[in-house]
């Protein structure tokens, strides 16, 4: 990924060599192009940082639509922000419809045990009502692994 400078300036980006070749028609460029070559028309490698560590149900990260000369290097970086309170309750309900389907599918799996004419075992009893007592947690609908209970 490269970007055309101008007089110091963001020119063109994302800029690439195929667009160099097009806008010198008149030169002849070997098949790999140096760095030093491509610095003399001013064209940079640019550097995407790394996405910062965000909490995602409460921050987003959004990458910079243009780089930025950081410390001598062309660099894409990242802003964060707080989610808004509709933005987390998206967040929230898309966690719990997840989280739903999930517990749905461990009560089915045990839905046998359930039949007529089953004894179903006190620990089982236990289980399958701890899973349907999920959605009261104190995390819900973010939920930990350890917050999920385990089957006998």
């Amino acid at each position: 990924m490269y970007v055309k400078i101008t007089s110091g300036s963001v020119d063109t980006y994302p800029y690439n060599v195929g667009q160099l070749r097009r806008d010198n028609p008149k030169t002849s460029f070997p098949k790999q192009i140096p760095d030093d070559m491509l610095e003399s028309y001013d064209i940079m490698p640019v550097t995407i940082l790394d996405m910062p560590s965000i909490n995602n149900r409460t921050q987003k990260a959004e990458q910079a639509s243009s780089p930025s000369l950081v410390d001598g290097a062309w660099t894409i970086g990242w802003t964060t922000s707080s989610k808004t309170s509709e933005e987390t309750q998206a967040w929230d309900d898309s966690i719990a419809l997840s989280n739903r389907g999930k517990r749905d599918g461990l009560i089915a799996e045990t839905d046998f045990y359930a039949l007529s004419d089953v004894t179903m075992a006190d620990n089982m009893k236990t289980y399958r009502q701890a899973l349907r007592d999920l959605p009261t947690h104190e995390n819900w609908p973010n939920l930990e692994d350890s917050d999920w209970p385990t089957a006998p």
